[in-house]
């Protein structure tokens, strides 16, 4: 008999690529997914409540400084929100809005779009906030 220096066949998954490779994306993912926040860049006010916790899914109206009003984050004129809103809710479950204004804005700007919000048919809108600093006793 003659026998070859060949080994059989091997039945066994080698796992170490694939955990290569699913390590790698979690890092990616780990670093990538604090900047993937939707939404515009405004200056909101402060007050002084807890932060609130928005759903990732929620619709949120943002009015930049310059008067650019922004649905998540497709801009639109200020006439249109009572015109678009109700087509962009008819796919969604929830008929909640966030308002998220930036604190330079005149409160009158601010009223009318949320006049238009209404208008649209939305009972339920929240206003964004930032939560204000916490003083210590030294500084009030």
């Amino acid at each position: 008999m003659m026998t070859s220096g060949k080994k059989g066949l091997m039945s066994e998954i080698n796992v170490t690529p694939f955990v290569d490779v699913m390590l790698v994306l979690l890092i990616i993912f780990m670093v990538t997914a604090p900047m993937m926040t939707h939404g515009v860049k405004v200056d909101t006010p402060q007050t002084s409540h807890e932060k609130m916790d928005i759903d990732a899914k929620a619709l949120i109206i943002s009015i930049d400084g310059n008067r650019k009003v922004f649905i998540n984050q497709y801009q639109l004129d200020a006439d249109e929100v009572r015109d678009r809103l109700p087509g962009i809710l008819d796919v969604r479950q929830t008929r909640e809005v966030y308002l998220k204004a930036d604190k330079s804005l005149p409160y009158g700007f601010v009223m009318d779009v949320m006049a238009q919000i209404r208008e649209a048919g939305i009972e339920k809108i929240g206003m964004v906030t930032e939560p204000a600093p916490v003083r210590t006793d030294r500084e009030r």
